[in-house]
């Protein structure tokens, strides 16, 4: 591929940014100009606004990673609003892409779109195999759209539009704010909260759910691979494999040890744990990169705290601080 455009949607977010420094620490190409947008630069929701974004930048290929997204509570909450408004994303960045003749498309789907009955592990021919779990069913729903959309777009116009599904991704510019972002970085806001105020830790749920996380440098490294070398329509799911998988009890102690909180952990068993667990299979991906390697939770985890004492923290901690719970 020569003289590629990238343009990247949801450019400051936790992945565009770490795909943006990936890029700048020597992964991007002579070939390649690389552009980050985020929500001030066009709202997606708006069919005319995304396609003079797209007229603007004329990219040749398009990561996408622009959603409306929420930790387990706000997701319960406002289902409808996550299904209309990603639904609208969605289809007009698509839309936009095949009018103005992108050559590729990855958009970014997410474990939480598997049917909450399932066997485990779960793979890519699993999506539509029944309803996803009833507290996200909204989100849920318009990203499995993106997978259909991509079907029909290949078949109807020989479009290149794929997907990958990521597991629990972690990283520097995360959202720290607990009523939105997901569960580690709420896990270490109320820890420096506890830590500042002097009270015990007190997180939702019984710490039992399991998840698989990844670090957000190695999904974009996964990212880049995926836009120049994967060319199925189908989706591919970028995760640490199964052994991976920690508990939430074990991702809160090893974010306590990190940041050396010495008081009480509570885990309230009486609130919702939400999705028990959604294992996910990285057999597909290990055929194409068997050799790739993932930085460990443990070592991964504590750079991002140590980093998070930064503006992104700093900036949400005097406000409200409910429990945090996996999302």
């Amino acid at each position: 591929m020569e003289g590629k455009r990238i343009l990247v949607t949801g450019g400051s977010g936790l992945v565009g940014k770490a795909i943006e420094k990936v890029v700048a620490d020597g992964e991007g190409r002579p070939d390649e100009q690389w552009i980050f947008i985020s929500s001030k630069d066009a709202d997606l929701t708006n069919a005319a606004d995304t396609k003079c974004l797209f007229e603007k930048h004329k990219p040749t290929h398009v990561i996408h990673l622009a959603a409306m997204v929420g930790g387990l509570f706000r997701n319960m909450k406002y289902n409808l609003d996550f299904l209309r408004n990603n639904l609208h994303i969605n289809d007009n960045v698509l839309h936009s892409a095949y009018e103005m003749g992108v050559q590729k498309v990855v958009s970014c789907l997410s474990t939480c779109i598997f049917p909450d009955k399932t066997t485990y592990p779960i793979d890519e021919t699993m999506i539509h195999n029944g309803p996803p779990h009833t507290s996200n069913f909204g989100y849920s729903y318009a990203k499995r759209m993106i997978d259909v959309q991509n079907r029909a777009y290949y078949e109807q116009h020989g479009c290149k539009f794929t997907s990958v599904i990521p597991t629990n991704v972690f990283g520097p510019h995360d959202n720290f704010n607990i009523d939105d972002g997901h569960v580690l970085p709420g896990l270490i806001h109320k820890v420096y909260s506890a830590k500042q105020n002097g009270t015990a830790l007190s997180i939702w749920g019984t710490g039992q759910p399991r998840r698989q996380f990844i670090y957000s440098l190695d999904l974009a490294r996964l990212f880049i691979w995926v836009l120049r070398e994967y060319n199925e329509v189908d989706p591919i799911i970028l995760s640490v494999g199964e052994e991976d998988e920690v508990s939430i009890k074990e991702a809160a102690e090893s974010i306590v040890a990190a940041m050396e909180f010495k008081g009480e952990l509570i885990f309230d068993s009486t609130k919702s744990d939400g999705q028990f667990k959604k294992t996910a299979s990285n057999h597909k991906l290990r055929k194409y990169l068997p050799d790739f390697q993932f930085t460990p939770f443990n070592k991964a985890g504590g750079s991002v705290i140590t980093k998070s004492w930064g503006s992104s923290l700093i900036q949400t901690v005097a406000r409200p601080c409910p429990d945090s719970s996996p999302d």
